[in-house]
C-alpha cells in the first residue's frame, strides 16, 4: 500500500503511549516511516531499531489542528499510506450519574475525532495511486456489556458501524478495518485492575492465561496494512486472547479443573 519502492507512511495517533506505543513500535520494526501525534511530546522519542517516530503535536478533538496535522503531513511525508487511529479512552462512571457534558467528551474522543482523522487521510489516499489502509482500534466494549464506561463502549461499538460504511465508500483506494483488544497489559494495568495481584487475577479469566501486550496489537497492525492483507476490509480483527470464559459455566460448576 506504498509508493513503489518505498516505505509506508504511518501516523498512529496517540502512538507514544501503552498500546499506541507497540503499534509505532511495530511499524518502525517493520522498516515504516512512522509519526504519532498527541498532545503532549514524549519525554523520549518512540524507536525501536535504531530508527525513531517523529511527533507532530495535535489534539485530535481540534478539527482545525487536525486539519494542521495534515497539512504537515503532506510536507513532511508527501503523503500517508496508513493511518491508525488509536488515540481514544475514558475514565470510569456510571452512566446514571455521568453527566450529558461527559457523555458528549467521550464520543467526541473515540468516535467523532477518529471520523475526522479518517476524512482526511481518504481525501490524501484517494489521490495517491497505491490509494491506502485506514485502521480504527476499537475494543471488546463494543461487543459486550461495559458497566463503568458504557459511553465508551458505544462509541466503540458505533466504530464498528463506521468502519462497514467506510469501507463501502472509499473502495476501491481505501481499505478500511478495525482491531478490537481486549484487556492489554500497559503501564496502567495495575492502576486499572487494582495492583499485580488483579492483573493476575484477569488474566486467569482468559482462555490464553494472560492480558495482551502492546506488540500482540501491533503485531495485528502491521499485518492488517500489509500486502498479505489487501483483501481484508470492512472488517473487525478480535485480539482478546479466545474471548471470555461465559460466567454460566462457572456459576454451574462445568468443566472446571
Amino acid at each position: 500500500m506504498s509508493q513503489q519502492g518505498a516505505a509506508q507512511r504511518v501516523l498512529v495517533t496517540g502512538g507514544a503511549k501503552g498500546v499506541g506505543r507497540g503499534i509505532t513500535r511495530a511499524f518502525l520494526r517493520a522498516g515504516a516511516e512512522v509519526v504519532i501525534c498527541g498532545r503532549e511530546a514524549p519525554a523520549e522519542p518512540v524507536a525501536d531499531g535504531g530508527r525513531a517516530a517523529g511527533f507532530i503535536a495535535c489534539d485530535v478533538r481540534d478539527t482545525a489542528a487536525v486539519d494542521a496535522l495534515f497539512a504537515q503531513i503532506e510536507q513532511r511525508l508527501g503523503g500517508l499510506d496508513v493511518l491508525v487511529n488509536n488515540a481514544g479512552g475514558a475514565p470510569f462512571a456510571m452512566a446514571d450519574t455521568a453527566s450529558p457534558r461527559f457523555h458528549e467528551k467521550i464520543f467526541a474522543l473515540n468516535l467523532l475525532a477518529p471520523f475526522h482523522l479518517a476524512q482526511k487521510a481518504n481525501a490524501l489516499m484517494q489521490r495517491q495511486d497505491g490509494g491506502g489502509v485506514i485502521e480504527f482500534v476499537g475494543s471488546v466494549s463494543a461487543l459486550r456489556p461495559s458497566p463503568g464506561t458504557a459511553a465508551y463502549g458505544a462509541s466503540k461499538a458505533a466504530v464498528l458501524s463506521l468502519v462497514q460504511s467506510l469501507a463501502v465508500e472509499w473502495a476501491p483506494k481505501v481499505r478500511v478495518v478495525s482491531v478490537s483488544p481486549g484487556p492489554v497489559r500497559t503501564e496502567l494495568s495495575a492502576l486499572h485492575y487494582g495492583d499485580e495481584a488483579g492483573v493476575a487475577a484477569v488474566a486467569k479469566t482468559i482462555p490464553l492465561q494472560r492480558l495482551a501486550e502492546p506488540a500482540d496489537i501491533g503485531a495485528a497492525c502491521v499485518w492488517l496494512a500489509s500486502d498479505a492483507a489487501a483483501y481484508v476490509s470492512g472488517t473487525n480483527l478480535m485480539l482478546h486472547g479466545g474471548g471470555e470464559r461465559p460466567a454460566f459455566l462457572d456459576a454451574a460448576n462445568v468443566n472446571k479443573s
